[in-house]
């Protein structure tokens, strides 16, 4: 059963992403059109590791940074993303607007990130070896 989607592609294949006021998408992203999670899965972290999926698969392809059109009046399920969500998941603003403004997700520092974190919670169990806690003192 699937419990949440993301769909993306380079803003070339997405050619009513020029509607938009704060158009176009950089020449070094891609563009994040749409991303839903089912209501059933949402909260526990689903849409955070969708993002980081997109991120690794991108980074794959030599691609630099993600770029999204956020609403930030949401209220409802719609084709456009939240921008309270995208900017919780590191996206930051590059063109501002009212409603509709373009956030981006530099891949590098995506990566890296998640890199560090996995370096500390190796170096954090590593200190927490069996044999320590069970020597007599």
């Amino acid at each position: 059963m699937p419990a949440g989607f993301v769909l993306y592609s380079p803003p070339l294949y997405t050619p009513r992403s020029v509607a938009f006021p704060t158009s176009p998408v950089s020449a070094d992203a891609v563009l994040l059109m749409t991303a839903h999670i089912i209501p059933e899965f949402s909260g526990g972290g689903l849409g955070r590791m969708l993002i980081q999926g997109v991120a690794k698969d991108l980074t794959r392809r030599g691609v630099r940074a993600i770029e999204a059109f956020g609403d930030l009046k949401w209220e409802e399920p719609s084709c456009v993303v939240p921008a309270e969500y995208l900017l919780s998941v590191g996206f930051k603003t590059v063109r501002p607007h009212l409603r509709f403004p373009r956030l981006r997700l530099e891949l590098k520092s995506a990566v890296s990130w998640r890199e560090d974190v996995e370096v500390a919670l190796e170096r954090l169990l590593g200190s927490m070896s069996p044999e320590r806690a069970l020597r007599p003192v």
